[in-house]
């Protein structure tokens, strides 16, 4: 007894659904159904009939999950094992020991193609690398107007606080 306790412990920080974990899902439902049938015959009251089909459906629904969970597992095993068997396994001798770096190395250098001249400036302008954003536009103080109107005065180059003030002094005067 002790161990299914230590199993059912160990069961909760497992992913998925583990059969210690639906065991014990699957006697918590039963006994509830239980007790909820035996209320229903004490009292005879509806809520009673209600509340147990919320469980029964609650229970089928985790039992459902489950199932697919577990099927959905089995597949992407099968998936992997598929891919790994489609995979040439590189021809390494048993003495080799390859990293994980030096294989993405060599993938990489296998990728580039045979090492080469330098490329020329001409082949480094046309290349796929980032480039630097062109400035779309730049901001631009603010001229004075020749002919300034009589409800706008003249225009601050600085911010727009000026401009603020200068409405609210054209309010004071009217």
């Amino acid at each position: 007894m002790a161990s299914f306790f230590v199993g059912l412990w160990e069961s909760i920080f497992t992913p998925g659904p583990t059969p210690t974990l639906l065991v014990t899902t699957n006697v918590t439902f039963a006994a509830l159904q239980v007790v909820l049938a035996a209320l229903l015959l004490a009292t005879y009251s509806v809520h009673f009939l209600v509340l147990s089909g919320l469980c029964g459906g609650l229970w089928a629904a985790i039992n459902w999950f489950a199932r697919e969970l577990k099927a959905h597992q089995l597949q992407e095993e099968e998936k992997a094992r598929r891919a790994l068997a489609a995979r040439p396994s590189p021809a390494l001798s048993p003495d080799d020991s390859e990293t994980e770096v030096e294989a993405a190395k060599s993938t990489a250098s296998l990728r580039r193609g045979p090492p080469g001249p330098a490329p020329s400036a001409k082949a480094a302008a046309v290349s796929s690398e980032v480039e630097p954003a062109e400035a779309q536009g730049e901001l631009k103080l603010r001229t004075v107007q020749e002919v300034p109107s009589l409800s706008q005065g003249q225009k601050s180059g600085v911010s727009t606080e000026d401009e603020w003030e200068k409405v609210s002094e054209n309010e004071k005067e009217k």
